[in-house]
């Protein structure tokens, strides 16, 4: 099998963590009608992108993998569906936190979990008030006929996170994402930003890229949609609107896209010797 269908959920989302999760499982429901093996929602859909403002209280939400109520669900939806739901959630560790990310299989079994690497911080994205950056490493996990590789939101716009996974093997990159109006300044749209950023990834790694955001106003941050499928050449496969819920899906031939990552020669004329100060603090 040479052939994958993948796909993107995008919704608004609500304080309320139980009818978000049903409207997530409707949309899981109907993307797997649709054939998809591996289908993607949101950045921590259980709720509201709460990072906005800097309360304690919030820190209660926050629980293990093996209690998150959202993982719960996911867990076994994926076992009656029999696929893939990486699945982002507020993680408790102890008296650590983390903007976390569960990878769910189609066995309801957690493959692993990734911790957000790069975590952001400015108005309405205050970030490292509630999370420690990422202990994991990045992570690539097997997926129905593709390695799969996943980097959380602000991960997105990092070459270094795709090009990471992709020498670890991934064949499909995918980045669940909470993004919108900027409080600081209301002029800067990042959406089309937003966009280049991963396809420019997909371009320079020869690999399909899936991103799914939110969308609607919370508390007067809007959030921008536009949650996309791109092909290894940056070409748009599926797409949503600012304003859209829904899915998108696309079917991505595996064994072409092998072939056109060998051809473009990127990682063939790679040059690690030369790359030490990427590895350098500023």
């Amino acid at each position: 099998m040479t052939e994958i269908t993948v796909a993107a959920l995008q919704l608004g989302l609500s304080n309320d963590i139980d009818a978000n999760i049903a409207n997530v499982s409707r949309l899981v429901r109907e993307a797997a009608a649709k054939g998809a093996r591996v289908i993607l929602p949101p950045e921590l859909f259980e709720g509201e992108y709460f990072c906005r403002v800097e309360d304690e209280g919030l820190f209660a939400n926050a629980k293990p993998v093996g209690d998150h109520k959202a993982v719960q669900a996911m867990r076994a939806l994926a076992a009656e569906l029999k696929v893939h739901i990486p699945t982002s959630f507020f993680e408790a560790d102890g008296p650590h936190h983390y903007n976390s990310l569960a990878m769910v299989g189609p066995d309801g079994k957690i493959a692993g979990v990734y911790r957000k690497s790069h975590i952001p911080d400015g108005p309405g994205y205050e970030e490292k008030f509630y999370f420690r950056p990422g202990n994991t490493g990045f992570k690539v996990w097997d997926g129905p006929a593709a390695k799969l590789g996943v980097g959380v939101c602000w991960d997105q716009w990092y070459p270094e996170t795709a090009r990471a996974m992709m020498l670890m093997g991934a064949e499909i990159l995918f980045y669940p994402t909470a993004i919108g109006s900027e409080p600081h300044d209301t002029s800067l749209d990042t959406a089309r930003l937003w966009r280049r950023a991963m396809v420019g990834h997909a371009v320079s790694n020869v690999v399909p890229v899936v991103a799914a955001n939110r969308v609607g106003t919370e508390h007067g941050q809007t959030f921008y949609g536009t949650s996309f499928i791109c092909d290894e050449r940056g070409d748009i496969l599926a797409e949503l609107g600012r304003e859209e819920e829904g899915v998108i899906t696309a079917t991505i031939d595996l064994a072409q896209v092998k072939r056109h990552r060998a051809a473009f020669g990127f990682f063939r004329d790679r040059r690690p010797e030369l790359y030490g100060r990427l590895v350098q603090d500023v």
